[in-house]
């Protein structure tokens, strides 16, 4: 019987730096390097009535590093930015609502 917190430990030494920046990518003379935020979750089970595991993960692009004759800069995905940015500014905005609500009491 194999141990399976050893094989989802095996798969998970995978993730991690390599999961989060992709491989240089050389486009007309300028170097691209994707960027995205990853997480992942593995779980397993052994007992008397079998084992089991699984997992899984998720990976969102945040943007890419490009590097230029005039050096390096970061372009972050529009898309991920807006889906980030506008829960966080509604939450921001009813929590400052509350605190200035309070604050007048």
């Amino acid at each position: 019987m194999p141990n399976i917190a050893l094989e989802l430990g095996n798969q998970v030494a995978s993730f991690g730096v390599k999961s989060a920046y992709g491989e240089p990518q050389e486009i007309d003379g300028v170097t691209v390097t994707p960027v995205t935020f990853t997480y992942a979750g593995f779980g397993g089970a052994s007992g008397d009535g079998g084992e089991g595991g699984g997992g899984g993960g998720v990976s969102v692009p945040v943007g890419v590093y490009v590097r230029r004759e005039e050096g390096l800069r970061f372009e972050p995905n529009i898309v991920t930015l807006l889906v980030v940015a506008v829960p966080f500014v509604w939450v921001a905005g009813r929590a400052l609502t509350r605190i200035i609500r309070a604050l007048k009491k």
